[in-house]
């Protein structure tokens, strides 16, 4: 029921409804003040009328001489006469109902009456009067008094009263038919209220519908459109929008998944941050970035944001300026640009971060400089050998035979070392880029690590080192693996140990699993490696001895070309070493 009194159709019949019933209201009072006038009018001048006749009729005959009943037959309905003589006495009476007497004494004894017995016009009167139907009741009539004989001096008169039961019954009747009126004006209002406003709301209902559905984002749906009016062109007009709405939404997705895609693509990292400083956007990279510094910081209660790039969007936001800054954070370099965000007014919402991790790029450009530095140096010292030996051989400078084979020994010797030094340049190279293709075959993995082992035996015998190995596998278990490479690892490894390795001490080449891997470990007890130098023994040209002999040094691409081949076989490699104890190195291979 609530309903209907808040939708448009109730309150649309509402509004129709009071507008008709205050229109029936204010017609039926000016309708009832008209018929009562009307009906007084109409009632004096029925008096006026009868009692002219009567007195008429009076004045030619004597009263003695007229019947009652040709007065009687004179009256109206409901009309009463009183025929009254000069001294005011009644002669006759024709009246009806009760209370006769009352009405009779009441009209005679009216002071309002004594100029009629000596005028000659008429006098009308509405006197309160006791009812002819009920008793104890008082009632509204209106009594004329007509002169009779009015050309003598003294005169009587007729006094003629209506009762007011007509009157009261007509006013009665035309109250009924007002009322009914109302009641079919009612009905039919209702009817065509509800008939109009369906018209109308039901088109509405319908749009309010569609209208909810465009807010759930159902945008397929349309509205009939059968009316060329006022409601059809807004069916129409709804049906655009929610077109339009729909191509809009989809240029938006569109852009948005763009944008997404461009932010997911990038290698940098970018951060949008709210007037408030809060993170409002931020793409994988720097999802990840974020990560790796609030681990750092290991404080739940801490800001994921490093204090220096705090610091430089308090800049960008209050000052309202692009920044763009070099940074070194725990280690690391960063290359961060931040600029202030505007919205359509000009004024700052927020700003946006580009951080760009600098650190491999660094240390690449370390490495080549390194790189470079690393093979002018080793080229140059044999170069130089080079240069000297083959001036002094071509200038005569050595005569003797002996000293003569001695120079050309040590020319081949370093012809021979920059060989070795391009072969492992190129190898390496080579191995970075992809290029090498690796031979595996199932081999028995004992046997192979043996038989390499063996191969420095005489070395190590020289060198008065200890050189043994051990197996925890059977000889049963096969590898798949390139015998060739896996030799060039391990004869670097074991070459490095017995090299590093002083007299009396040992290198042990030991293989054992571990879980679904095959465990390779060449342990010494030489000179070990300093803790600060551990990271880089994998990398090009790098030495832990700086200051070793060149007897005792290789090319320095050794463990760089170990690396790259055991991680070519989806193994890793790793090192531990503890400074005058001694130094292993393993690498696992799957089995």
């Amino acid at each position: 029921m609530n309903r209907i009194w808040r939708s448009i159709v109730g309150k649309l019949w509402i509004t129709i409804l009071l507008l008709v019933s205050f229109v029936l209201f204010v017609f039926t009072i000016l309708m009832l003040e008209f018929l009562e006038n009307y009906h007084k009018e109409k009632a004096e001048q029925s008096l006026n009328q009868t009692a002219s006749t009567i007195a008429s009729i009076v004045d030619k005959y004597n009263l003695e001489h007229l019947a009652d009943e040709i007065i009687e037959e004179m009256l109206p309905e409901d009309t009463n006469a009183l025929l009254v003589s000069p001294d005011h006495l009644v002669v006759s009476a024709f009246q009806t109902g009760i209370n006769k007497v009352e009405i009779q004494e009441s009209i005679v004894n009216s002071k309002d009456f004594n100029k009629i017995y000596e005028s000659n016009k008429p006098i009308i009167k509405e006197m309160i009067l006791p009812s002819q139907i009920e008793d104890d009741k008082m009632e509204s009539y209106f009594v004329l008094s007509y002169p009779l004989k009015s050309e003598d001096a003294l005169h009587g008169a007729i006094f003629i009263y209506q009762n007011p039961t007509a009157l009261h019954k007509t006013s009665q009747k035309t109250t009924k038919i007002v009322f009914l009126s109302a009641f079919i004006a009612f009905v039919l209002t209702t009817f065509f209220a509800f008939f109009l406003s369906s018209r109308i709301t039901w088109p509405l209902r319908k749009m309010r519908e569609h209208a909810f559905e465009l807010a759930k984002g159902k945008f397929d749906a349309t509205l009939p459109t059968t009316q060329n009016d006022e409601i059809g062109q807004l069916a129409m007009a709804f049906n655009q929008m929610g077109r339009q709405l729909k191509h809009h939404l989809e240029v938006i997705n569109q852009e948005k998944e763009q944008l997404a895609s461009v932010l997911t693509s990038m290698t940098d990292s970018v951060i949008t941050f709210n007037r408030d400083r809060t993170i409002l956007l931020s793409n994988p990279p720097a999802d990840r970035l974020l990560q790796k510094w609030f681990l750092r910081k290991k404080s739940q209660g801490d800001s994921p944001i490093p204090i220096e790039i705090y610091e430089m969007l308090e800049h960008v936001l209050d000052f309202e300026d692009k920044l763009e800054e070099d940074i070194e954070m725990d280690g690391s370099y960063y290359r961060i640009t931040i600029s202030p965000l505007k919205n359509s007014q000009q004024s700052i919402r927020g700003a946006i971060a580009v951080i760009r991790d600098m650190t491999e790029q660094l240390r690449l450009e370390k490495l080549r400089s390194d790189f470079i530095a690393n093979v002018s140096h080793e080229l140059r010292t044999p170069i130089a050998m080079l240069q000297g030996y083959s001036e002094a051989l071509l200038d005569d400078v050595v005569t003797e035979e002996e000293e003569r084979n001695e120079m050309i020994r040590i020319i081949y010797d370093e012809s021979q070392r920059m060989g070795r030094l391009v072969k492992d340049l190129l190898d390496l190279a080579r191995m970075e880029s992809g290029h090498t293709t690796l031979y595996k075959e199932d081999v028995s993995a004992v046997h192979v690590l043996e038989r390499i082992t063996q191969k420095f035996a005489q070395v190590a015998k020289e060198k008065h080192v200890n050189l043994k190995f051990k197996s925890s596998l059977s000889e049963d278990v096969m590898i798949s693996l390139d015998e060739d490479r896996i030799e060039q690892v391990l004869t670097n490894l074991i070459d490095n140990a017995i090299r590093h390795t002083p007299e009396n001490g040992s290198v042990t080449v030991s293989l054992d699993q571990e879980f679904s891997y095959a465990k390779i470990q060449v342990a010494d007890t030489g000179e070990g490696i300093p803790q600060e130098d551990l990271s880089f023994v994998f990398e090009r040209f790098y030495k832990a001895d700086k200051a070793r002999t060149r007897s005792k040094g290789g090319t320095g691409l050794g463990l760089a070309i170990a690396k790259n081949i055991v991680e070519a076989h989806k193994g890793n490699i790793k090192v531990d070493s503890t400074v005058g104890v001694g130094t292993t190195f393993t690498f696992h291979l799957p089995l």
